[in-house]
């Protein structure tokens, strides 16, 4: 039973018994991801009187340029947790390679690995657009007391244990599942704590926004060109309203509130797709089911994919679980 200005401290020990491997780790984990995303928050909102805007002058492992804050964001939440001695393994978007954590005291005894985009949508940074984080949390499948290794890194997304997001808007939202439904938490920044301000959180089977960026539109496949089009018709309860952030968490927090589809498909400029299997789009797809949404790559269910590397991109259509299986009979019709 969740009770509205529950503090996300007193709502994650309330309910760590609901979870299945209910041993204070996960809990400890959630906290810790809750106090760096309090340091993320605090750098993001002084963005404009600090030298922290712009690009950092490096290109990432996805072939993208670092933003300053791209960089600050990964530190803090790779040091958080490794810090915290709780995880024994990070995978960011923002590194090469997985990360091996062996705390000085437990001999790799630790269970989870973190898999975290640190800061979602941040070529909207310097034009004071909301960004967020992506976090996905999954039990080691490698003998405890060894080094992790990438088998544990991956593994399908139906193996999640816990995921979610932090939305840096007009206000700031932690938004998690634990394999149990979704809650929002907002900060009260005077006092730096989170409150549940968004209890049970659903998709609405059927929604009007589709949100795509149709500058790319003419190296869509056809199945895509279909239902944009198809978006558009004037019908009994169409045309449908466009709306596109470019922030995957700003674009899905809005459609699960109001209903609505999200799309990134494969395109004559990137054949495999652009959003990574690993960091946005599995984290998001449980989320969305736990909502009562559907997440696809236009074939298969997003949370079935088998990852085969790191940092693996995949199409991606999410949201409303009606709006996700027309789009789905558009790509197979085409």
């Amino acid at each position: 039973m969740t009770k509205r200005h529950q503090t996300l401290g007193e709502y994650i020990i309330e309910n760590q018994n609901s979870f299945k491997y209910s041993s204070g780790e996960l809990s400890k984990l959630i906290n810790a991801l809750r106090l760096a995303a309090k340091v993320v928050n605090h750098e993001v909102n002084k963005a404009g009187l600090v030298d922290i805007l712009g690009a950092a002058g490096e290109v990432n492992i996805q072939g993208e340029n670092q933003q300053k804050l791209d960089v600050m964001a990964n530190n803090i939440f790779i040091q958080t947790l490794r810090n915290r001695e709780i995880v024994c393994g990070i995978a960011s978007e923002e590194e090469d390679d997985y990360i091996s954590i062996n705390s000085h005291d437990d001999n790799h005894q630790n269970k989870y690995v973190v898999l975290i985009d640190p800061l979602d949508g941040s070529s909207n940074i310097d034009v004071n657009v909301s960004v967020g984080t992506i976090f996905s949390v999954y039990r080691r499948i490698t003998p405890i007391g060894t080094p992790v290794q990438m088998e544990d890194f991956l593994q399908p997304g139906r193996n999640q244990v816990a995921a979610g997001y932090i939305v840096y808007g007009t206000s700031t939202m932690i938004v998690y599942t634990t394999g149990d439904g979704v809650n929002g938490f907002t900060l009260n920044p005077a006092i730096g704590t989170f409150y549940l301000s968004n209890p049970n959180m659903q998709f609405p089977e059927n929604g009007k926004i589709y949100s795509v960026n149709e500058g790319n539109y003419i190296h869509f496949p056809q199945g895509v060109k279909d239902y944009i089009k198809y978006c558009q018709k004037e019908e009994e309860d169409r045309p449908y309203t466009s709306r596109y952030i470019g922030s995957l968490v700003s674009d899905f927090h809005r459609n699960m509130i109001k209903g609505g589809i999200y799309m990134y498909p494969k395109s004559s400029k990137a054949e495999e797709g652009k959003l990574r299997l690993l960091y946005e789009c599995n984290p998001m797809a449980f989320l969305a089911e736990q909502a009562g949404g559907k997440a696809s790559n236009g074939y298969q269910r997003i949370l079935d994919l088998q990852p085969t590397e790191l940092h693996q991109r995949v199409p991606f259509f999410c949201g409303s679980k009606n709006m996700v299986t027309k789009v789905e009979e558009f790509i197979q019709n085409a």
